[in-house]
């Protein structure tokens, strides 16, 4: 079905597409044996032009799980990016030898011009503040598992009637993008966006994803204040990265920190997701609260990413 595809922004996968890729990622998780050798002899070259724990690891594991192999760069300065070489060139180069490529790179559109060069399927792994779909994946997979009605099929019947909080760098965040543009998609549910005003999400996702898709939202500068009304805390970092003025980043850095006497407004079955790395947004003392999701949701990153790359590579059965 995904055979051959790539992904390069959420909407690249129908939603019927993605409720497959949960179940078979499920199947993958309850059998341990399940899809193991699957790809064997296949290789999977992970370009990252920006530092990444999570995705990359995750996508190294998820492939040699299946039993295929890893080439690639976990940064820019051991590849000929250095020496000039062109971003077609090199993806030219890496489709020649992988049968499908993750990238990761800080300009946005770098992903959509990738995939417009190689000859085999290029995921997305993060393009600047733009997309970032497998964490998007991961994301939803997550809410499945942990808000879903046991034994459901679809990720519909999971999401609607929540109410999503997204909180931090809403900007910049490219995680947060991706998951608004994921959920838009499902009916019943609404948004609620905290963050300080220089850090509030874009138009194009507020007035041309939400408001065009009729999906419901608000914006607020208070945590506090509307820590009750959400089912799936959404959590991310102010990036230090994607500042140019480093005393703005030192001013908005501490605009939100989620502890204890935080959580104990919260609602008893709301889940606290973030998509890692954190700072100090999130405090340690949240790590034993039953609510606190993050951790389990990047092990459910590296079954999602099992099935995607079965998926994309014509595994029979996928």
């Amino acid at each position: 079905m995904l055979a051959g595809r790539h992904l390069i922004e959420p909407g690249d996968f129908s939603v019927d597409e993605m409720d497959e890729l949960f179940l078979l990622a499920e199947r993958i998780e309850t059998e341990e044996a399940y899809l193991r050798d699957a790809c064997r002899g296949r290789l999977l070259a992970t370009l990252f032009f920006e530092p990444s724990t999570r995705t990359r690891l995750s996508f190294e594991a998820a492939m040699m799980r299946l039993g295929g192999s890893c080439l690639g760069f976990a940064e820019p300065g051991s590849s000929s990016a250095v020496k000039g070489e062109s971003l077609a060139d090199t993806i030219r180069m890496a489709a020649s030898y992988a049968d499908a490529i993750v990238m990761r790179n800080p300009k946005e559109g770098a992903a959509l011009l990738a995939s417009r060069y190689s000859g085999v399927p290029v995921i997305n792994a993060g393009d600047g503040g733009h997309h970032h779909p497998t964490q998007t994946l991961t994301d939803l997979l997550t809410i499945k598992r942990l808000r879903g009605r046991p034994g459901a099929k679809a990720l519909s019947g999971a999401v609607e009637g929540l109410t999503v909080g997204c909180c931090g760098d809403l900007k910049f965040g490219r995680t947060v993008h991706s998951l608004t543009k994921a959920l838009s998609r499902y009916p019943g549910l609404r948004f609620i966006f905290i963050s300080p005003p220089e850090l509030r999400a874009p138009d194009y996702i507020t007035q041309g994803v939400l408001a065009r898709a009729g999906v419901e939202y608000r914006e607020t500068g208070s945590l506090e204040e509307v820590l009750g009304e959400i089912d799936v805390l959404y959590m991310t970092r102010v990036q230090r990265e994607r500042f140019f003025n480093e005393e703005d980043y030192i001013r908005l850095k501490d605009s939100y920190i989620l502890d204890g006497e935080k959580m104990s407004r919260a609602k008893r079955d709301m889940i606290v997701l973030h998509p890692l790395p954190r700072v100090n947004e999130i405090a340690v003392e949240v790590d034993d609260d039953g609510r606190a999701a993050y951790f389990r949701q990047a092990k459910y990153g590296m079954y999602v990413r099992m099935a995607l790359l079965a998926s994309i590579l014509g595994v029979p059965g996928c």
